[in-house]
């Protein structure tokens, strides 16, 4: 018996190849200050993140990043960091931007700041293999996020309860930071490592502002995320 695959004609399709495309000009930073996923991009989208593509990516990231960590002469000293984004880069909140919608990270403060106190994000799996792979070459994690300094305690239970542990330190926004566009405040931080003597090999992050801005990484890797921009 023959059957029809579901899958042919789709990249035939004129909506799929525009939304792929987008999503290409997303991630390589063409899109600029994008403020929501196209509504006729939505479902391709969310079968990217719910498809094998988004874990392949994801993946070739993860490898990409410890290929070059392991060419890295430690000091020795606990003073050479690789710091990681949270959201989208250790852990997913795509439960939550399934049924508040794509945009809800910026348009629904309210909405987000609720599902982060649940706790309930769940860990990348190759974010969680390239955590560990750092911590056993030696390098000195430092969590650098956008989450708000009265999310600390639900920041840390999640991390830890889906396997992250032994962080260097966790940075969150404190209430001088609030005005501050991810980028200066990411900068600021990074600048504030420097001064007290870290070496920042390495940098991930699912936004361009996690990593843009001096002064950066010695090496910077980008995650994949369509869903959202953050400037």
């Amino acid at each position: 018996m023959v059957t029809e695959d579901p899958n042919a004609g789709l990249a035939d399709d004129p909506k799929v190849q525009y939304c792929e495309s987008w999503r290409l000009a997303v991630e390589t930073n063409n899109a600029g200050e994008w403020k929501k996923v196209p509504s006729r991009c939505v479902d391709v989208v969310a079968d990217y993140i719910k498809g094998p593509q988004y874990l392949t990516d994801s993946k070739m990231v993860a490898r990409l990043s410890h290929a070059y960590a392991k060419t890295v002469k430690l000091a020795g000293d606990d003073r050479d960091v690789w710091i990681f984004d949270v959201d989208e880069t250790l852990i997913s909140n795509f439960l939550h931007y399934t049924v508040h919608g794509y945009e809800s990270r910026m348009s629904n403060e309210t909405a987000y700041d609720q599902w982060v106190y649940t706790g309930k994000a769940t860990a990348l799996p190759w974010s969680l293999w390239l955590y560990r792979k750092l911590q056993s070459l030696g390098f000195q994690l430092v969590l650098l996020t956008g989450r708000k300094e009265h999310h600390r305690n639900s920041t840390e239970q999640n991390l830890m309860a889906v396997g992250y542990r032994s962080w260097k330190k966790l940075i969150l926004r404190e209430s001088l930071d609030a005005t501050k566009t991810a980028m200066t405040y990411k900068s600021e931080k990074r600048a504030e490592l420097e001064a007290e003597g870290y070496r920042i090999h390495g940098s991930s992050g699912d936004q361009w502002s996690d990593l843009l801005g001096p002064p950066m990484a010695k090496r910077s890797f980008k995650l994949p995320n369509p869903m959202y921009h953050i400037p």
